[in-house]
């Protein structure tokens, strides 16, 4: 009876199992006791985009529990910080807003510049704080990754995997729950501007409750998001999607169907530590530019064309959740082009 039983609930797991066929990164676990759900090539290396802002906001919760800084501390905009790419808030330069804005505008705008002002404000220089940022993830084992910069712009070193995001979404939740509205919110008001969220999944998804988006071209279109239906929670983590639709559609489902099968997985699951390693440590990266953006950014051959034109394919492939021009995809044309 017993075998018959354990039989009908694998067979039962197998139907529930995710039907979306892709080869991009996604996990889902439980973040207060790590169990793991589902995982497609969670040590795969992958740009995180302004997924990177999750770890900003870390290690700012760190400062203000340290006493360092506190909600009040003014966060200043200094010249770099106002050449940053797009997505931004675009203080000029000496202008300031308190820290406990800052952290909101970070995470419902995903501005660039404000990570950038939040960094220098925490650790003295960026350059300081993207120190403590690597500390931070060595100290929560995310062997996987390393931080080049607190916004997530484009650079080479800036690398991650699914699971070690999965560590970071974990220590967000469970040693900062004071924090968790910052993640739950939708909307952020900024003196006369409101700032809307690029996380859609908080409207549209019963339940959803956090936590960010992120994209650059190189990337595609990443989210790590949770949930709570009945006083269970889960996280999903979903990289290299080629839209905002397609990546919270794999999300969504990702989690229906954990909540689904939540009592069978919590007995038999495994847990982030225990998956077996499925990337090697020496794969770089993908660059996904070519499909999700159409190739490299065409080079400008006249000045006065690039004061004219507002919008660039370099723009384009900066900025977090801008639209993705010209997507190249097996699926193309039944997607959305357009990021929310």
């Amino acid at each position: 009876m017993l075998r018959r039983a354990f039989l009908s609930l694998l067979a039962g797991a197998a139907l529930l199992a995710p039907s979306i066929a892709t080869a991009s990164p996604a996990l889902v676990f439980e973040p207060y006791n790590g169990t793991v759900f589902y995982s497609e090539e969670p040590d795969a290396p992958w740009f995180p985009a302004s997924l990177t802002k999750l770890m900003t906001a870390y290690v700012a919760f760190h400062a203000m529990r340290n006493g360092e800084v506190t909600p009040e501390t003014k966060v200043i905009c200094s010249k770099h910080a106002s050449t940053q790419a797009p997505t931004k808030l675009g203080l000029a330069v000496g202008g300031s807003i308190d820290l406990d804005t800052a952290l909101k505008v970070l995470i419902v705008k995903s501005a660039n510049d404000v990570a950038v002002m939040v960094a220098e404000t925490v650790g003295g220089s960026e350059e300081a704080f993207v120190q403590r940022m690597n500390e931070a993830a060595k100290r929560l084992g995310m062997t996987r990754t390393h931080f080049a910069n607190p916004n997530g712009l484009p650079d080479e070193r800036q690398v991650t995997s699914a699971r070690d995001l999965g560590r970071l979404a974990r220590a967000l939740i469970i040693e900062f729950p004071e924090h968790a509205e910052i993640f739950a919110q939708t909307h952020v008001q900024v003196g006369k501007k409101s700032l809307r969220t690029h996380n859609g999944l908080l409207v549209s998804f019963p339940g959803a409750d956090g936590m960010k988006t992120g994209f650059i071209c190189d990337s595609g279109f990443n989210i790590v998001v949770s949930a709570t239906r009945d006083g269970r929670k889960l996280v999903a983590v979903v990289l290299g999607e080629p839209s905002t639709r397609t990546r919270n559609a794999r999300a969504a489902q990702l989690l229906e169907n954990g909540f689904k099968r939540y009592f069978w997985k919590s007995l038999f699951g495994t847990n982030l530590d225990g998956l077996a390693v499925k990337a090697s440590a020496s794969e770089g990266p993908a660059h996904l530019r070519e499909v999700i953006c159409g190739g490299p950014p065409k080079k400008k051959r006249r000045k006065r064309a690039v004061r004219k034109s507002s919008v660039t394919p370099e723009r384009l492939g900066l900025g977090d959740d801008v639209p993705a021009f010209k997507v190249a995809w097996p699926y193309a044309a039944t997607l959305s082009s357009t990021a929310n």
